[in-house]
């Protein structure tokens, strides 16, 4: 049900789960999706059903997919939750928090290494 969804997502502090049924992933719902197909129409959690609002047999990526192209696929499709499966088996989630948290990362470094030129090998250094 629903609401089992929203506790996982509330006592794990995220905001998308999936959902694997015999180790397969089927589906992913998130607060988005019990927000928009739920609440508004006026359903009950308890009693709604995950398949009735769940995004069934969503994109994925493999492990070895660049950062940069899951990215631009989640920035393209509206993704905001990205599964990433290996040899069909669930081994992660990439979320669009992650994907910023990577460029900040990128960005200090470039920030960083651009310091150490300026204030080491440029001119005047």
């Amino acid at each position: 049900m629903v609401v089992e969804a929203l506790r996982q997502m509330r006592d794990n502090r995220v905001r998308s789960v999936l959902v694997v049924d015999d180790g397969a992933l089927v589906g992913i719902i998130t607060q988005g999706d019990c927000a928009i197909k739920v609440l508004l129409p006026g359903l009950d959690a308890k009693e709604t059903p995950v398949a009735q609002v769940m995004t069934a047999n969503p994109v994925t990526v493999r492990p070895d997919h660049g950062l940069d192209s899951c990215m631009a696929m989640m920035s393209q499709r509206g993704f905001r939750h990205l599964p990433v499966l290996n040899a069909d088996k669930v081994v992660g989630v990439i979320s669009i928090g992650d994907v910023v948290k990577n460029i900040i990362r990128d960005l200090e470094h470039n920030v960083d290494d651009l310091m150490g030129y300026i204030m080491k090998d440029g001119p005047g250094g």
